[in-house]
């Protein structure tokens, strides 16, 4: 696989009122971008009227995806109303009522399909595409990011609130989306076509209403030649995104990496602990019976270090892990901001970020 693979980098947000922490309708934030400033950035509806998500084009390069990222987050902070904040974080603060879900032909199957939890449905990810254009090494890719899963959550953690409290969990995001049907940890296919045979038949009885809305945690899109990781937490900062990205990208390019597929159910327990505790997490390995997570990255790294070196993101990497280790995760940077400031000090960190 070619050492300049491409990326895509998508990051859903979520427009809160900034007295409340509540979410409010983002429709008219999307309509106030004007066509000039958007040139070339790409903003969509999600799921929630109260979202948006922002779409890179593909890219080379962490240089590229930051000039991207970064000018699409300003762009949103620019445009934002009066008295609200555009919210990077993986669940809104509180929510003041139901959700109120976007009109579209597939939301609207989404909706019908899972019911009252779409009232309470509003989360925002951060998905990482990368180009792998042959069907069978996209499964060799999927199988690689399966085993990564775990780490990729407890780093990526930004979630900590539910109903305006502490919800004991580093990613409430990602607890939610274990509600819903064809969810968290894949299995570990053994071929494209075992792949595809099972994703028809969840759509044959029910339980999709369409191809796209395989919610694993790591999925092929149904859209483009990619593997798509959807298991992180959407991120405060730009470096933060371009982290997990780098990090994404490598685990696929490093076609030696040697297979060690976790059973369903330690793959499952493994990210409920990366949900529950971030990286203070203690999960399973095939190696030990337990490790810190922060161990679990160390052997990430020394898997695809050599990877790193060659794409150059090596030193971006370890600068921003070690940056990772003295502030924490997102979580527990919303957990400080609301400690020492309070539903304030939560909304300046919002807007700084």
């Amino acid at each position: 696989m070619s050492r300049s693979t491409r990326f895509g980098i998508e990051e859903e947000f979520v427009l809160l009122d900034a007295g409340t922490l509540s979410p409010v309708s983002a429709g008219g934030l999307r309509e106030s971008i004007p066509p000039s400033d958007a040139d070339g950035a790409r903003f969509s509806a999600e799921f929630a009227t109260s979202q948006i998500e922002t779409a890179t084009e593909p890219v080379r390069s962490l240089s590229e995806a930051a000039q991207q990222v970064e000018r699409m987050r300003r762009m949103l902070a620019e445009h934002a109303p009066s008295e609200t904040v555009v919210a990077a974080t993986g669940a809104p603060f509180t929510m003041a009522g139901p959700a109120q879900i976007s009109s579209s032909p597939h939301y609207d199957d989404v909706s019908a399909l899972i019911g009252r939890l779409a009232s309470e449905h509003i989360v925002n990810g951060l998905h990482v595409h990368v180009e792998v254009s042959d069907d069978e090494e996209r499964i060799r890719a999927l199988r690689r990011l399966r085993e990564a899963l775990p780490v990729l959550l407890a780093l990526s953690a930004n979630s900590p609130f539910a109903g305006g409290v502490s919800s004991g969990l580093a990613s409430w995001r990602s607890t939610q989306i274990r509600r819903l049907p064809v969810s968290w940890g894949p299995p570990a296919f053994r071929d494209a076509d075992e792949y595809h045979r099972t994703v028809d038949q969840l759509v044959s009885v029910g339980l999709l209403p369409a191809r796209s809305s395989v919610s694993w945690a790591v999925r092929l899109s149904d859209r483009y030649e990619t593997v798509e990781t959807r298991v992180c937490d959407a991120q405060l900062r730009t470096d933060d995104t371009l982290l997990l990205a780098a990090l994404t990208r490598a685990i696929v390019v490093t076609e030696n990496r040697v297979e060690h597929p976790m059973t369903p159910e330690m793959l499952d327990g493994s990210l409920w602990l990366a949900a529950r505790h971030g990286m203070k997490a203690r999960l399973p390995s095939v190696h030990v019976d337990a490790e810190t997570a922060w161990n679990a990255v160390e052997r990430m790294l020394d898997d695809i270090g050599p990877v790193l070196d060659e794409l150059g993101d090596a030193e971006f990497v370890r600068d921003r892990l070690d940056r990772l280790r003295m502030e924490g995760t997102g979580s527990q940077r919303q957990l400080r901001a609301y400690e020492t400031g309070g539903a304030g000090g939560l909304a300046r960190l919002f807007l700084q970020s």
